[in-house]
């Protein structure tokens, strides 16, 4: 079972849009995917156009809003076929209070040591990060082994990597499995002179983990208000067939 964090320290970059439909796409080839959203906005869910009764917060406490113990398998809510989904949102703030009560020890693998399905039930696990660095994030890149990287080449998003890489070289210190994989251009505007300046920055900077780019597509901002990947929205759109080339990067790397 492969494990990547779509993670950058820069909010805006595309990460969910990219984490979900890198998971719907590896579901579509019959891959069995877990999405994990990560993040407090609960976006993952808008984007698939699922309303989940539980997420992340009751599958790692185990409990429910009342107190309640609640099984594991109830909290993964089924969103597509091969792909289910956990849940972030608000709670994942009573989450990370959660986890910071924990002993020294283990706050930082919790999520780790919890998330292993049996062998065989899972292809993927795909994560979809916050910015930011706090206790969950430690405990994300503790569970992951490949890290996706989606870059935005508009604005000062190349700082925002630099700052991401300081967070990976501490986690790497931790988990030695951890690597960074590919890096995601992402709101490649082919039409101006920055674009393609940042682009090749990149790719002179990062040739092994460089991705063909997501252009800019104004489909890709249209899917999410109807729950719907790309793919299930425009499958001819530009934004379908650069996300399309991004789920062949990831299979065929995997083999």
């Amino acid at each position: 079972m492969r494990k990547i964090a779509v993670a950058m320290a820069k909010g805006g970059v595309g990460k969910t849009t990219t984490a979900v439909n890198l998971a719907y796409g590896l579901a579509s080839r019959g891959k069995r995917v877990l999405l994990v959203d990560c993040d407090t906005q609960g976006q993952a869910a808008k984007f698939l156009g699922e309303k989940p009764l539980y997420g992340l917060y009751e599958f790692i406490t185990e409990r429910q809003e009342n107190g309640q113990i609640i099984a594991r398998n109830e909290t993964l809510h089924p969103a597509r076929q091969n792909l289910w989904l956990l849940d972030g949102g608000i709670r994942l703030v009573e989450l990370k209070n959660w986890l910071g009560e924990q002993p020294r020890d283990i706050r930082q693998t919790v999520l780790a040591q919890k998330l292993v399905p049996k062998d065989g039930a899972l292809d993927y696990l795909i994560f979809d990060c916050a910015p930011g660095w706090d206790v969950l994030s430690v405990n994300i890149l503790m569970a992951a082994t490949e890290v996706l990287c989606p870059v935005a080449l508009q604005g000062p998003s190349l700082e925002g990597l630099k700052t991401f890489f300081r967070y990976l070289q501490s986690a790497q210190k931790l988990n030695s499995d951890l690597r960074l994989e590919y890096i995601l251009p992402t709101m490649f505007d082919r039409r101006t002179r920055h674009s393609h300046e940042m682009f090749n920055q990149l790719k002179k900077n990062f040739s092994r983990q460089m991705c063909d780019p997501i252009h800019y597509n104004v489909r890709l901002s249209e899917a999410p208000a109807l729950g719907r990947t790309i793919f299930e929205y425009r499958a001819r759109a530009q934004g379908a067939y650069d996300y399309e080339n991004l789920v062949r990067r990831i299979l065929n790397n995997g083999s």
